[in-house]
């Protein structure tokens, strides 16, 4: 161990603190790095053409010869998405339960870093020594099988890093959340919590996974025709339950979306999902059975634009359409940003006659997620000195850092951050130090293949303001102009009833030209920017509107 023993812990979040997904949190003593989690948030509403969002890697790129290990909690997206990305740039070892790392092969495997991958099952009852870290796995109640949160065993104290849980007293596959392990912490004496918050503006505890198993039920009883179920494909708890009900009302099941068919493959080999295989029908052999006898499991709960329910609803699937009668559940938690999205899909449903069940109108999802009442009982089980308030919008972790205050913990001794802060842990203080570089990696096709935020920022001016595209002619040997101006538009003004404005445009150029010295007329990006400067001004000054103005000047 290090000598350096009252130094403290740097814990620096590069994601997942004031936005839902993304989660990454970094723990640092002397020369050793751990990290939990490496998740992917998916875009938002005006991240125009971008598919996926990483976190910044540049501190772990800059200390990767640090790194001791990678552990990954569970298997959803916003937590183990963005790990493809990350060992692209940073090898190394990788630590996660059976199930886990079994569902990040298929991604590790589709941008080719699978091969390289140090991939190393971990079980809850075992720990790991990862330099000055010793680590504790505790199992928890989630809405996807082998979650675990992470007890850190530092020099210094004990840290509960508690990742995604609730307490779910009947869960679907029978584990509890080790409520013993954690009261065992307490006991110990944890030195600093770190603690999940999505739900934290949520009151009372989180009801069951199985609490919406006798509303579906209904569902399928009162469903004449077919029946098409939505939900993440790493839902496993609750594709489970559509497994069971169609079972119990002797329905075949199509599965239909990448994922999905991926997922249930894979869990279903390592004994996670119980799956009758005399029940799977392939998705294309829906349309030979009578709409009773079938029910259809299919991606698509946030209605993105290539996946199999909105496919669906649009007509455009291969082998699968909605038909008057048929009934759509989405069975998922609309993700802030995803609204126009979820909703364009369930409209044009509605279109086709189908009757559209989700959280809005009917009791088909429950949260995976612990409401204010589990997080306060995390609290009291562990009994924290220190409180760090992780995963969420700044809104939800101010919620849970006024929860902490509630159960005892000193104002003094909770901490709310944000991404890039390094926050100082030691035997009597916890708070923000510095920052460091952090921030978002927008991927627009392949996951090496980032946009910078300029190009981001261009898009929405083009898709909010338009473009206009000034196009001039100069002589070569005199710089006048030759030919023009010239002005074409696209999503600023319609041209036919915007005569007057063009040719003031059109004169405002001239004047600005004829204004330059010969020796600046020969610079081209001089006379460029100039007629950018002017444009943007008077179409400012008569519009109120700023296109994003893209000159053109050529010579003869």
């Amino acid at each position: 161990m290090s000598e350096n023993r009252d130094e403290g812990i740097s814990i620096i979040p590069i994601g997942g603190l004031g936005e839902f997904g993304m989660n990454m949190m970094v723990y640092e003593y002397g020369n050793d790095i751990i990290i939990i989690d490496a998740g992917l948030m998916f875009p938002e509403a005006d991240m125009l053409g971008v598919d996926l969002v990483f976190p910044d890697l540049t501190y772990l790129t800059d200390n990767k010869d640090k790194i001791k290990g990678i552990i990954i909690t569970h298997a959803h997206e916003d937590h183990v998405g963005g790990l493809a990305s990350f060992l692209r740039q940073i090898n190394v070892p990788v630590y996660g339960t059976k199930l886990t790392l079994a569902l990040a092969k298929g991604r590790l495997r589709e941008y080719n870093v699978l091969a390289e991958a140090q991939l190393n099952v971990i079980h809850p009852d075992d720990s790991l020594q990862l330099g000055d870290f010793k680590l504790e796995f505790i199992h928890v109640a989630h809405s996807i099988p082998d979650a675990v949160t992470v007890a850190i065993h530092t020099p210094i104290g004990i840290i509960a890093h508690i990742s995604d849980f609730k307490f779910d007293q009947t869960p679907v596959d029978n584990r509890l959340t080790e409520i013993h392990k954690l009261t065992r912490l307490g006991e110990e004496g944890v030195l600093l919590l770190i603690s999940d918050s999505t739900n934290a503006d949520r009151p009372g505890f989180t009801p069951s996974e199985r609490s919406i198993y006798h509303d579906l039920d209904r569902i399928f009883q009162k469903a004449e025709r077919r029946l098409f179920l939505s939900t993440f494909s790493s839902s496993l708890h609750r594709i489970q339950q559509f497994i069971d009900l169609a079972v119990e009302h002797r329905r075949l099941i199509g599965v239909t979306g990448r994922s999905m068919i991926g997922n249930i493959r894979t869990a279903s080999e390592l004994g996670y999902l119980d799956v009758p295989h005399d029940l799977l029908i392939d998705a294309r052999e829906v349309k030979h059975f009578e709409p009773y006898e079938v029910v259809v499991l299919s991606t698509g709960s946030q209605g993105e634009p290539r996946s199999a329910m909105a496919l669906m609803a649009m007509g455009d699937h291969a082998s699968l359409h909605l038909e008057p009668e048929d009934t759509v559940v989405i069975s998922a938690r609309l993700i802030p940003g995803n609204e126009r999205s979820v909703g364009h899909m369930i409209n044009h449903m509605l279109r086709r006659g189908a009757h559209v069940l989700y959280e809005k109108n009917a009791h088909v999802h429950v949260s995976g997620h612990g409401a204010q009442e589990d997080l306060k009982l995390m609290m009291n089980l562990v009994r924290p000195k220190f409180f760090v308030p992780m995963h969420g919008e700044y809104s939800n972790l101010v919620h849970h850092a006024e929860l902490a205050e509630t159960v005892g913990i000193s104002p003094e001794n909770i901490t709310v951050a944000e991404n890039g802060d390094r926050i100082l842990l030691t035997r009597d203080s916890c708070g923000i130090q510095e920052r460091v570089p952090a921030g978002r990696v927008f991927v627009d096709g392949r996951i090496d293949m980032g946009i910078e935020d300029i190009v981001l920022h261009d898009r929405q001016q083009l898709s909010q303001d338009g473009m206009v595209i000034p196009i001039v002619v100069l002589d070569s040997n005199s710089g006048a102009i030759a030919t023009g101006p010239d002005i074409v538009s696209r999503g600023f003004v319609y041209m036919d009833e915007s005569e007057d404005l063009m040719n003031e445009a059109k004169k405002i150029v001239i004047q600005a030209i004829d204004q330059l010295s010969p020796e600046t007329k020969s610079e081209e990006e001089t006379v460029q920017e100039e007629i950018r400067v002017v444009l943007r001004r008077f179409f400012t000054k008569k519009t109120d509107r700023r296109p994003m103005v893209l000159p053109v000047v050529m010579r003869v």
